[in-house]
């Protein structure tokens, strides 16, 4: 019922168009349309029921262009139909007292129909009215949860490296890197989810993942011969799941970085997201390093915190991990069901 009071012409045409311009244009398209059809009506039944266009015609009078368009097209469409077709042609005579009362009841059916339909149309403007002050308060409230959100994933990374300053223990500095960058993962599905695209609740994973590769790339040092490309499909991917999905990736090619390269300038590690047929998405993070040592902990094993984390971000996403690795490098395929 809202949609209807999104169509109230004389508001949408005003002020370039007067309102009242407006309710007799409409009232003059709808009689000329209930005329096209009363023709097709009397090729089957020529002259059956004279009066029975009129209802609908001015209801959408109404409904569109107020109550005063829908009684201009019940005068203009009574009058003619009594005046050239009902009950004598040519004349506003009746022939019987029935065809007197006839009209009568005509004109009174089309009054309480105007009535309903204004009524109705008033409605669902008020129901519109509603809706969109609704939209505008929770705009406001998803508005400031927004910035209070981008604080608080603020001060967290804040606090993550001023420790990382304050460390000497390497360890300890890795550590604390490597928690700023999910932090910095989560933050960065948080800021896509309420950028105001795609479906309610979702994140487009194309543009997070670029955003997150792009961000992976400069805080991991990437830069020379060693390059991070991000290749994925169009997506609205429910948040929860594009969260760990980021944090499946940030871990992946943070591995790949560190450990993938050995004393060599030259690779290239990549991410890819790909639609699957049959729904759902591929996710694969790939590189061209030396591959992992014999006996190391691949991701979905429980060994090593690295793959214990892959592990878990992949379960909570919904997807299953598979690895393959030897001396051309690594693949690690997530796939996750629709």
């Amino acid at each position: 019922m809202t949609r209807i009071g999104d169509f109230d012409l004389c508001e949408r045409l005003s002020p370039a168009i007067p309102v009242w311009v407006t309710q007799v244009g409409v009232a003059l398209l709808t009689v000329l349309g209930a005329k096209i059809v009363r023709l097709v009506f009397d090729i089957v039944a020529g002259g059956a029921a004279p009066f029975a266009l009129i209802y609908p015609a001015i209801m959408l009078a109404t409904l569109f262009a107020r109550a005063f368009a829908g009684t201009l097209t019940a005068t203009i469409m009574i009058v003619y139909i009594w005046y050239f077709i009902y009950p004598v042609e040519r004349s506003f005579r009746f022939a019987t007292s029935a065809n007197a009362f006839a009209v009568a009841i005509v004109i009174v059916t089309a009054i309480m129909t105007i009535a309903i339909a204004e009524l109705f149309r008033r409605t669902a403007r008020r129901a519109t009215q509603a809706r969109d002050r609704e939209i505008a308060d929770r705009d406001l409230f998803l508005a400031e949860f927004d910035h209070r959100m981008k604080n608080n994933f603020a001060i967290v990374a804040g606090l993550l490296d001023l420790q990382k300053r304050r460390a000497s223990d390497p360890a300890t500095v890795q550590a604390l890197e490597t928690a700023q960058m999910r932090v910095d993962s989560i933050a960065r599905a948080h800021r896509h989810l309420y950028r105001g695209t795609g479906q309610p609740g979702t994140v487009e994973i194309s543009a997070y993942l670029s955003d997150l590769c792009a961000a992976l790339a400069e805080s991991l040092f990437l830069q020379g011969g060693i390059t991070l490309s991000c290749d994925s499909d169009q997506a609205a991917v429910p948040r929860d799941r594009a969260v760990s999905i980021g944090l499946v990736v940030n871990e992946l090619v943070t591995n790949a970085a560190k450990h993938a390269f050995p004393g060599r300038d030259l690779g290239t590690i990549t991410v890819t997201l790909r639609n699957k047929a049959e729904g759902g998405w591929r996710v694969t993070v790939a590189d061209d390093g030396v591959g992992m040592p014999k006996g190391a902990a691949l991701p979905g094993k429980t060994s090593g915190l690295g793959s214990r984390l892959v592990e878990a971000f992949a379960r909570q996403a919904g997807g299953t991990l598979s690895t393959e690795s030897d001396e051309s490098g690594t693949r690690v395929v997530m796939k996750l069901e629709s």
